[in-house]
């Protein structure tokens, strides 16, 4: 379970216990997120997919695996789901175009950090990741802001300009991916609509699709119980 970035394994512990069950699970804290190094240099999407490999080899897991990846673990494993590290995949939330407004917005935020420090960038982010009523809600917020100030201001700058900045145009590259793959849209992620998403699966040999209402970005922590239910499912079929 690799979450998004700007948030660490923490963001996926209300779906833990009802997967639990199902799976034996390693969460991820990604480089210069939570509990794993800060970052020192800057990365890209290719050398978080090479981290991942590796930390599977470090911890012996030898099979494949199945992937959960919210928005940039999803975007981590549409590298990983080209060749034999993936059983499955499910990538939420993980838009395979970039958003050119989004990024000029980031872009923004990160100058303020660069003077301000994290704190005024949390609640920018939040509106990017949670709905209106995550947002709200004072645990589901409360989580998020841990797990972002969770990091420290030069990790967040590169972490930002790695995977988010640098992220590029993948579309071309999904009809490569050769292992069974569920694309999850939370459906009140405005710039990310449904259409794109059934687009974006369509590239994708045999890939399913879900939409989850009242979520954003984080549909692991906002609708754990809704996603649990189309992965069981998904997983079952496959």
């Amino acid at each position: 379970l690799w979450p998004s970035v700007f948030t660490d394994g923490r963001s996926f512990d209300r779906l833990v216990p009802l997967l639990s069950a199902h799976r034996r699970l390693v969460v991820v804290d990604p480089p210069g997120h939570g509990r794993s190094d800060p970052m020192t240099v800057a990365s890209d999407i290719d050398g978080a997919a090479r981290a991942a490999q590796e930390l599977l080899d470090g911890l012996g897991i030898r099979e494949p695996v199945d992937w959960i990846g919210e928005a940039f673990g999803g975007h981590v494993g549409y590298k990983l789901g080209r060749d034999r590290t993936l059983r499955t995949l499910v990538a939420i939330g993980a838009p395979p175009e970039t958003n050119p407004k989004l990024l000029r917005t980031l872009r923004a935020g990160l100058a303020v950090v660069a003077v301000l420090g994290r704190g005024p960038l949390v609640t920018v982010l939040a509106r990017a990741q949670l709905s209106a009523a995550g947002q709200a809600d004072a645990p589901t917020f409360g989580e998020f802001r841990e797990g972002f100030l969770a990091n420290t201001r030069r990790s967040i700058r590169l972490a930002a300009e790695s995977f988010v900045l640098r992220r590029v145009d993948v579309r071309s590259e999904l009809a490569s991916i050769r292992v069974p793959t569920l694309i999850v849209h939370g459906t009140d992620r405005a710039e990310w609509s449904s259409e794109s998403a059934d687009a974006a699966a369509a590239l994708i040999p045999g890939a399913e699709r879900a939409d989850i209402p009242g979520a954003r970005t984080l549909v692991a922590l906002e609708r754990p119980a809704a996603l649990t239910r189309f992965i069981i499912d998904f997983w079952a079929g496959v």
